[in-house]
């Protein structure tokens, strides 16, 4: 079942049925305004919504509005003063499920909520079924959900935004959300990849040409950024820009001045720059192969696209909806999982991230024999996977992807037990088993540094996960886990947690 969300900005309201709702096992989702609520409806729905109707930037009514045109089948409760009789009626008509005068009894709350959840799972079919709703950007987990906030916080700016992630991480759509949710929404959207093209083609690609410009210039063409005008142009893989470039994309971004190729005459745009890579920009700069300034430029709002093994969490509702998507695409039936082969799915590495994991669904669509889908039926070259991608991060608390110093003889030892972990994670929903599992493997396979390695990987998890929860505040994670300022910061540096 989905989180029952709740818009208020009064926190203490959103406390009291945080608590009251988590004594009844129902799962909670808060946000503090109509615009961070508005932004999470573009990737994702909740069972319930529950709104206060008067709050600084936006009125539950609106969000009531929004919702009932995209979910219609979506039970909304108002909540509004005692008083408040006008709202109370405006809430009806506009279709909510019930209202809750302030101040209210918690428990009358909760029974009213129950309802609606009642309602809400009589009237959807099975999840499959409701996939034609899912959006196209989906994520329950911390990291995402931070994500899905800081689009709703730049809805209304058109400032420079750089996005940072691995290949696959979906950066892409995170910049068309950007562009969607600005003032800039019903200009155009123009996504142009640098790696992709040449060099000797780029600058035309980018900034166009005169006529007679260069050989096969039969015709003035006008490059990206003039076809953006008054949108957003969007560079990915800004990483990999040759350097003589990035001289003239800093002109641009400075005064928002340019000349074609050939041309004579300074052309003025209007464009915001969203830009994207997987590279990392600093140690590019470094070495020489990143403009230290137009970095800067660039670097004016940083986005972090964790990687899929980061929120591992997401890959089970991932899995499912790229499967209906498939089947939608194909005219299909869409395949249904096994817990047990959900589990698997989601301990693996997934180097290539969703897109990945989309890749899989696909293939699965196709391949797969039946229409359950377990272990078996997965490609050979995953089915033994999940051990190993284990295995291979040992030594890399850093979660770039990149494996060091992993033992061949580890590898091995995660290959021959994979299945059993998964099982352990699915059925016993132990993390104890699961560790005592993957160490048996190891000891087995007589690894190397077994208990540095382990700790090492525990550390890490850890101490990222705090890091997550506070936001990167390193004095509040490290009251939290009980150890001191000056240990979580040198713990960060030994196990290059830095992000």
């Amino acid at each position: 079942m989905k989180p029952i969300w709740i818009v208020d900005d009064d926190e203490s309201i959103r406390w009291v049925l945080e608590k009251a709702l988590a004594r009844e096992n129902f799962t909670t989702r808060s946000f503090s305004n109509v615009r961070d609520a508005l932004a999470a409806l573009e990737f994702d729905s909740p069972q319930v919504l529950v709104s206060d109707i008067r709050m600084p930037g936006g009125s539950g009514l609106d969000l009531l509005g929004r919702v009932r045109e995209k979910f219609p089948g979506l039970p909304v409760i108002i909540i509004t003063a005692f008083s408040d009789l006008d709202s109370a009626v405006a809430a009806f008509q506009g279709g909510a499920f019930e209202y809750l005068a302030k101040p209210f009894d918690i428990d009358k709350a909760v029974e009213l909520i129950r309802r609606a959840v009642e309602e809400s799972l009589r009237g959807e079919h099975a999840d499959e079924e409701r996939s034609t709703e899912t959006p196209e950007m989906l994520g329950h987990a911390p990291a995402m959900q931070d994500m899905f906030r800081a689009i709703g916080r730049l809805s209304n700016s058109s400032a420079t935004v750089l996005i940072t992630g691995e290949s696959g991480t979906g950066k892409e759509l995170v910049a068309r959300a950007l562009h969607r949710h600005s003032p800039r929404a019903a200009g155009p959207f123009i996504a142009l990849n640098t790696a992709a093209i040449p060099k000797d083609l780029l600058e035309s690609e980018l900034f166009g040409h005169e006529r007679g410009a260069f050989t096969g210039a039969q015709a003035m063409r006008q490059g990206r950024f003039e076809q953006a005008e008054n949108g957003t142009l969007f560079l990915d893989e800004i990483g990999d820009m040759p350097f003589d470039l990035q001289t003239r994309l800093l002109r641009v971004l400075s005064d928002g001045q340019f000349y074609r190729v050939g041309g004579h005459n300074p052309l003025r745009v209007n464009v915001r720059v969203i830009a994207a890579t997987h590279q990392n920009l600093e140690q590019r700069v470094r070495q020489g192969l990143f403009r230290e300034d137009l970095y800067h430029r660039l670097n004016v709002i940083r986005l972090r696209l964790p990687a899929l093994r980061e929120r591992s969490e997401d890959i089970p509702l991932l899995t499912k909806h790229f499967l209906q998507k498939s089947a939608r695409e194909l005219g299909v039936d869409p395949k249904r999982v096994t817990d047990e082969t959900l589990a698997y799915i989601a301990s693996l590495g997934f180097p290539g991230n969703v897109r990945q994991l989309e890749n899989l669904c696909n293939w699965l669509t196709v391949m797969a024999p039946a229409q359950t889908i377990e272990i078996k039926d997965l490609p050979p070259d995953l089915q033994h996977a999940a051990g190993a991608n284990l295995s291979m991060t040992i030594d890399e608390p850093d979660g770039t992807g990149d494996p060091r110093q992993a033992s061949s003889a580890a590898v091995n030892a995660a290959h021959a037990g994979a299945a059993d972990a998964a099982r352990a994670v699915a059925s016993a929903g132990n993390w104890e088993t699961v560790l005592r599992t993957e160490v048996a493997k190891l000891l087995r396979d007589s690894s190397p540094e077994v208990m540095d390695a382990m700790m090492r990987r525990f550390e890490a998890a850890v101490i990222r996960e705090a890091l997550d929860f506070t936001r990167g505040r390193k004095v509040e994670a490290a009251e939290r886990l009980g150890i001191g300022r000056n240990t979580i910061t040198r713990k960060i540096q030994e196990l290059n947690l830095e992000p």
